[in-house]
């Protein structure tokens, strides 16, 4: 009985992490001239649009019983999808991984975050570590949104 209940916890994992490499469809508007104001206006629109994705790996956390297991399988799933889907002859292109990491930075792990459950920070640890292991030259970090829109005068930081 005990592998039925993990085959039907990974077809879960499976299901619902199913086109969530769509989050970075639209990478590149929401991240050119980002200023204060579109930045917050982005993020609205990144989590109406995506914020079920990030729901869900809260509630799958919620659920298991090894939470680092499923927090460690839920990052490889959703680490796999966003490889399968940009690798071309083998890689992914160093300018699309540098795209893929900013945007990473700037809207999934703050959604992730804003999600307010007691496991976000644990998801997102894990999807940063699996994205940095899996990804040349993408050991990253993040913050939260709130420290990020701080951070912004007009232009982020002052530099776009």
């Amino acid at each position: 009985m005990q592998g039925t209940g993990g085959q039907r916890q990974r077809e879960r994992l499976k299901k619902m992490l199913e086109g969530v490499e769509k989050i970075f469809e639209e990478m590149q508007p929401m991240m050119k001239k980002l200023k204060k104001s579109s930045y917050e206006k982005n993020m609205f629109d990144f989590r109406e649009k995506h914020s079920h994705y990030f729901r869900e790996m809260a509630d799958y956390m919620d659920q298991a019983q090894d939470k680092e297991k499923a927090a460690g399988e839920m990052a490889a799933s959703f680490v796999d999808k966003v490889e399968k889907h940009y690798t071309q002859k083998g890689k992914i292109g160093g300018r699309v991984q540098a795209d893929l990491n900013f945007f990473m930075i700037y809207y999934t792990f703050p959604a992730i975050l804003l999600t307010g459950s007691e496991y976000a920070k644990v998801i997102a640890d894990t999807i940063c570590r699996e994205w940095g292991a899996r990804f040349k030259d993408s050991k990253i970090g993040y913050t939260d949104y709130y420290t990020l829109y701080d951070g912004f005068r007009d232009k982020i930081f002052g530099i776009f």
